[in-house]
């Protein structure tokens, strides 16, 4: 009796120090990637546009949703890139690449974006591969400023080729990155995200959107693009697609043209927050939109991540973007 006392004391040592040591490594992991969870904070400023975001992980700490501000007058240096440019203009060249880089950055002076991805599964490892997407993608904005005065679909050509050419379509990762102007016009590109909803002012209510000006393409490294220069040229290649090829990326355009309209961009963790048989989305969401239309985008994203809540249990990320024409 004393033998079996002893050897289940040393077996729950032994268990407690490799929970121990897991501990350690969770720890790691979550002070490596906390970094970079969905920045809800500090939101972009943009004149007659009101924005303000909200994740709120299901693990509590980070998940798979990512949410990403793009402010190009407050994080990038516009003023030095622009003077770069014009420095560069070939005064013979009629058709100098550098002017067109000069007039775009300018331009962009005036708009900021808002990248939103879902990665499937809502666990703090699925963190890594937002991180990695969070990494690559704020890494390419400097290049695409640099080469074009602006993001282009190249980023997310190369973003999309090179997470299928390390991972397959092992796992699925939906994105949609657009951009806010002054004006109110919002441009985005759709890789297998749910498409933006509009709750117009003048009708009280979420209006249409035709599918024409909703285009989207696969989930973001799912297949690879049919004109791509490294598209193999034979079979058997480690990344020939058993799914086929998309198309090239190309650019949906939206108006938010009245005073107080709203766009919202969101994740399918609202769509799928549900109580009983009753989800979200479809039940309590316009009504939420209605009652809380008069706040201010900060106020307006709180009151509604609460009432999320509060209609069921959370069972995945939950993410979305209030964007008020102010």
């Amino acid at each position: 009796m004393e033998t079996e006392t002893k050897l289940d004391s040393a077996l729950s040592l032994a268990e407690r120090d490799k929970l121990e040591s897991l501990e350690r490594l969770i720890q790691n992991f979550t002070y490596q990637v906390t970094p970079f969870a969905p920045s809800t904070q500090n939101p972009p400023s943009l004149k007659g546009i009101d924005i303000y975001g909200v994740s709120l992980p299901h693990s509590g700490i980070m998940g798979g949703d990512l949410l990403v501000y793009v402010d190009f007058k407050r994080d990038y240096n516009l003023k030095a890139r622009i003077a770069a440019a014009k420095a560069a203009i070939v005064p013979e060249r009629d058709d100098d690449p550098k002017a067109k880089i000069v007039e775009r950055l300018r331009s962009i002076r005036s708009q900021t974006g808002i990248l939103l991805a879902d990665v499937s599964g809502h666990l703090l490892t699925d963190a890594a591969l937002s991180t990695a997407l969070y990494v690559a993608f704020t890494s390419g904005i400097f290049s695409e400023l640099d080469d074009f005065g602006e993001i282009t679909t190249r980023l997310f050509e190369n973003l999309n080729k090179s997470i299928y050419m390390q991972l397959g379509s092992s796992k699925m990762t939906t994105l949609l990155y657009g951009e806010i102007s002054e004006q109110g016009r919002f441009r985005f590109l759709s890789a297998g995200h749910l498409p933006p909803l509009i709750y117009s002012q003048q009708f009280d209510k979420f209006v249409k959107i035709e599918e024409d000006r909703l285009h989207s393409f696969p989930p973001i490294g799912s297949m690879p693009t049919d004109t791509d220069i490294d598209k193999p040229e034979t079979p058997g290649k480690r990344w020939q697609s058993p799914l086929g090829y998309k198309k090239r990326y190309s650019v949906n355009e939206l108006n938010l043209m009245g005073h107080g309209d709203i766009l919202l961009l969101y994740t399918d963790g609202v769509t799928e927050q549900r109580r009983g048989d009753d989800y979200y989305a479809e039940t309590r969401l316009e009504a939420a939109m209605r009652e809380f239309k008069h706040l201010p985008a900060r106020d307006l994203a709180a009151a509604l991540g609460e009432d999320l809540l509060n209609f069921g249990s959370q069972d995945d990320d939950i993410s979305f973007v209030i964007i008020k024409k102010s």
